[in-house]
């Protein structure tokens, strides 16, 4: 999962070519494509074009790079002339909102038997409640705004965090649950004119007809041979981050070809900063 924007968590090979589509809606991004077969308009990225990770915050994209993934809540805007995918953590908190929740929507947050809010421990970052339908509508309408806010800054696309979060939650939640929750997030996303994205949760690729997405960010897949369920999913229209030289490099020998990788530091430090790691196949 990624690491946090505002407070910096801990946590370049051979790419291949770009081919445009200038089909479809004036003014589409170069190197992407629409989607029939998910029933909307939205312009889906190209599977294999060279892409960009970039949550640690905002800069330059390298030379030949398509396709980049920032924080909704980062500066500058999108960039022009390139596919814009739009970070949303849908399923938990931010460390730095938790007090907004708690102010809010304290109800929206999962709470286990004693009234202690479930924590995902790795991220500190409490989990939300979408244990039920009226839960689920409202927590849509809340991260929907996010997704109608990336919409209207030029995002091509959002992706959502934290799909697999019920494994996190002491049984409180259900594969199901995220699912439906996950159907009407892309719902959201697609009446806004964006695709939307599976961010990690392989187990979850056999349910993309009840979520909906249209493509896959998978971190690590490589690492744990999980690219093949992505890949035949999605169509090959998969984003892969490894944060590991030596995954990476089996990640460009078994999928450079199909798939678009790239090897980030796990701070995703922005270009110029000690740490900064960034390779493509």
């Amino acid at each position: 999962m990624a690491p946090l924007l505002a407070l910096a968590l801990a946590l370049s090979g051979c790419a291949a070519a770009d081919t445009a589509d200038d089909s479809g809606a004036s003014g589409a991004p170069k190197g992407a494509e629409s989607s029939a077969a998910t029933g909307h308009t939205a312009r889906l990225p190209r599977a294999n074009a060279p892409f960009d990770y970039q949550l640690g915050g905002a800069y330059d994209p390298p030379a030949g790079v398509r396709t980049v993934i920032r924080d909704r809540t980062a500066a500058p805007d999108p960039d022009p002339g390139i596919y814009n995918i739009c970070y949303v953590n849908a399923y938990q908190a931010q460390p730095d909102a938790v007090a907004w929740w708690r102010k809010n929507h304290p109800d929206l947050l999962l709470r286990d038997a004693d009234g202690a809010a479930v924590i995902d421990e790795d991220w500190e970052e409490p989990l939300l409640d979408i244990s039920s339908e009226d839960r689920r509508d409202r927590l849509a309408g809340i991260v929907g705004g996010w997704i109608d806010g990336c919409a209207d800054r030029g995002f091509d696309a959002v992706e959502a965090d934290n799909l697999d979060s019920y494994l996190r939650s002491d049984g409180l939640l259900d594969r199901e649950e995220a699912a439906a929750f996950a159907g009407r997030l892309a719902e959201r996303a697609h009446r806004a004119g964006l695709a939307i994205g599976q961010k990690n949760a392989a187990e979850m690729t056999g349910v993309r007809d009840e979520t909906g997405f249209d493509f896959a960010v998978a971190e690590e897949c490589a690492r744990y041979e999980e690219c093949d369920a992505y890949a035949d999913a999605y169509d090959d229209k998969v984003l892969v981050i490894e944060y590991r030289r030596a995954d990476f490099t089996v990640a460009c020998r078994e999928w450079g070809d199909r798939l678009s990788v790239v090897l980030r530091d796990r701070d995703v430090v922005p270009a110029g900063e000690p740490g900064h790691v960034n390779a493509r196949c």
